[in-house]
């Protein structure tokens, strides 16, 4: 890792140098194809090259402007107009939403497709500088790849495509961890779930076997309540035989009494 962290700092010195390393264009002759520059328009495209020499940039852009209000397909004129567009930026190349940055990358995108070997190599490099910034580095890799196909011998190229493709393979890396991450937590997200949804089973079962135990005692207590009151009858109607046999001896003996005492007094007198 600290080998990898040192590789993608050296990257940032050598992209910072090379951003515009292909920097401005001579005004040497146009590529075939396209007609011949007037005089003013040299002039335009000298004198821009001289302010972007002493790193005056946004005057050599009008200078680049100028070139390209008198003759709309100098090609030269259209890279060095993008390049002091991302001179002006600096390293700030990352923010893709800067209106000067895509404003070059477009005008480098038809730069690159020019017949002149030299313009279209220059042209890729920066594209894939400012792709390699922007951390997109797939696309930078692929742009490397077209400038070295176009000059092999561009040793800052290759040694930047090298670069990019560690910094491509890092990033894939963390998109996996990242993604197994995701997973892993979606994975203890489902157990949970399931684990809830099981304690809620199991609440639910317990409940309804609670209440059938429940209705089951009910039910004994109901029968044996039944019983109770059976028994009971029965207590109450044996005691019910019971006084009224007691009665009945009780009336047998009141009778025999009443009986003897009648016989007494109708014995013979003293």
């Amino acid at each position: 890792m600290k080998q990898f962290l040192k590789i993608a700092a050296i990257s940032v010195s050598l992209l910072v140098a090379g951003a515009m390393a292909s920097g401005c264009s001579s005004d040497k002759e146009q590529p075939a194809g396209q007609r011949p520059s007037t005089k003013r328009e040299r002039n335009y495209m000298k004198e821009g090259k001289s302010l972007f020499d002493k790193q005056r940039y946004a005057e050599a852009e009008v200078n680049f402007k100028k070139a390209l209000g008198e003759n709309p397909d100098n090609a030269r004129a259209q890279f060095n107009l993008a390049s002091s567009y991302l001179k002006q930026r600096g390293e700030d190349l990352a923010n893709k939403g800067d209106s000067l940055i895509r404003q070059a990358d477009q005008i480098l995108a038809q730069t690159a497709g020019n017949p002149d070997i030299e313009l279209a190599q220059q042209s890729f490099y920066d594209r894939g500088n400012i792709a390699y910034k922007g951390e997109d580095y797939g696309a930078a890799i692929e742009m490397y790849k077209n400038a070295l196909r176009r000059n092999p011998e561009d040793n800052q190229a290759r040694e930047n495509l090298r670069l990019a493709q560690l910094k491509k393979q890092q990033q894939d890396q963390n998109k996996d961890d990242k993604q197994d991450q995701n997973q892993d937590q979606n994975q203890n997200q489902d157990q949970q779930q399931q684990q809830q949804d099981q304690d809620k089973d199991d609440k639910q079962d317990q409940n309804q076997d609670q209440q059938n135990q429940d209705k089951q005692q009910q039910q004994q207590q109901e029968q044996q309540g039944g019983l109770s009151e059976q028994s009971a009858a029965q207590i109450l109607k044996a005691m019910d035989a019971k006084e009224s046999a007691t009665r009945m001896k009780v009336e047998q003996m009141k009778q025999s009494q009443e009986k003897q005492s009648r016989q007494r007094q109708t014995g013979k007198p003293w």
